[in-house]
């Protein structure tokens, strides 16, 4: 007989306590022999090797496709948190969006995306070059196929709003943050990770708004995987977990 598996599974930090035990429930329904929940940006914390165990502040800034999770960790625990509905997949849809108002052309969620990775930049790129690229998609008004060149300015344009709500989900997080773990954030900087992390000139965007430095984490896509398995490998890190199976 093959042996259950152990899972963990991470989770926004704005779940209800019902959404978390959905979750668990359908994990031990799906055959797991004990299951774990772990708030991402813990996980993405744990992945990225910030001191969680410290008596000091880490700030995390995890983008991922659906949400856009900020927290300030110490002590082992997330001490304030927020998540924000607007990440990865809010900006594809702003991109489709302004495309279509300004050069009548609808693309999908797909092409979207790969505009954001080849493209995007929140901020001119460091080295002064400004890109293009040729897509192909739907004209708005007589629905035929159309291809148009867009430049990197227009991509730019249309995530200046997402960019502007995580600043300000960020500023009310760390508002929230007592003065000690603070002064530590703004010594430390924030961590900047996740796949929507990765967009280009980000790190020194936020880092000018928030007037603290913030780094990209260099594994900033498999963080919250290799925080997983931490707390799968290492039986204090299961202390972190928010509920487990008995």
């Amino acid at each position: 007989m093959q042996a259950k598996p152990r899972i963990v599974i991470c989770i926004p930090c704005g779940a209800t306590s019902v959404e978390k035990r959905a979750v668990f429930e359908a994990a031990i329904q799906a055959g797991a022999r004990q299951a774990y929940l772990i708030e991402e940006p813990m996980a993405a914390a744990m992945g990225a090797d910030l001191p969680v165990t410290e008596p000091t502040g880490s700030m995390v800034v995890d983008i991922g496709g659906g949400t856009t999770e900020v927290a300030v960790i110490s002590l082992g625990g997330i001490v304030t948190s927020s998540s924000l509905r607007l990440a990865g997949n809010k900006m594809d849809e702003a991109i489709s969006m302004h495309l279509r108002d300004l050069l009548g052309i609808k693309i999908g969620e797909r092409t979207a995306e790969v505009i954001k990775i080849k493209i995007g930049s929140i901020l001119p790129f460091e080295d002064g070059r400004e890109r293009d690229m040729i897509i192909s998609g739907q004209d708005m008004v007589t629905e035929q196929p159309k291809e148009v060149t867009i430049q990197s300015e227009d991509v730019r344009a249309a995530l200046v709003e997402p960019c502007e709500d995580m600043v300000l989900s960020i500023k009310e997080t760390f508002k929230k943050t007592n003065p000690d773990l603070a002064s530590d954030i703004i010594q430390n900087g924030i961590l900047l990770t996740g796949g929507g992390g990765l967009l280009s000139g980000l790190d020194r965007y936020l880092t000018d708004k928030l007037e603290i430095p913030v780094w990209v984490s260099e594994t900033a896509l498999t963080n919250v995987v290799t925080g997983c398995l931490k707390v799968l490998e290492t039986p204090t890190a299961l202390r972190q977990t928010l509920m487990r199976s008995r």
